[in-house]
């Protein structure tokens, strides 16, 4: 074993452990402050296209607001894959500290752990995501077709 494999045998409430825990946590609030500001700019994006679309009487250009939609969603997906990502590795460093296999290398690390290809697709699937763009969507579709009459 190395020298940065070294077993740690630091206890829960060290001010280091905490530290790292923090940093953990604070990712995982940005990746999920993220997610939402994800659906904000989206719906707004979407609401300006639709108002101009429907001030310049131009119904069929209503389906322009399906581009924000898509793009938003996909990033919203990849804002949840990374909080995923972030909540394995706070459980792993949780689940090595508990069981006496910390190392230094878990300590002065903060990396995502996972797939995240598999992670992105799972959020995907997620009802937070499909559920509100698809909503979105549906109501972009519903705004074009009352304005055509």
């Amino acid at each position: 074993m190395s020298d940065q494999e070294t077993k740690l045998n630091i206890d829960g409430e060290s001010p280091s452990i905490q530290t790292h825990l923090g940093i953990l946590q604070n990712v995982i609030s940005r990746m999920a402050s993220n997610s939402t500001s994800c659906k904000a700019w989206c719906i707004t994006l979407v609401s300006a296209i639709l108002v101009i679309v429907a001030d310049k009487g131009k119904p069929d250009y209503a389906l322009i607001a399906m581009l924000p939609i898509v793009v938003f969603a996909a990033l919203d997906a990849y804002y949840l894959a990374l909080e995923k990502a972030f909540r394995n590795s706070y459980n792993d460093f949780i689940s090595k500290l508990h069981n006496k296999r910390l190392t230094e290398n878990d300590l002065y690390s903060v990396a995502p752990i996972g797939e995240m290809s598999h992670l992105q697709w799972e959020s995907v699937k997620s009802f937070s995501v499909w559920g509100f763009y698809i909503s979105l969507a549906a109501l972009t579709i519903i705004t074009k077709a009352a304005a055509i009459g």
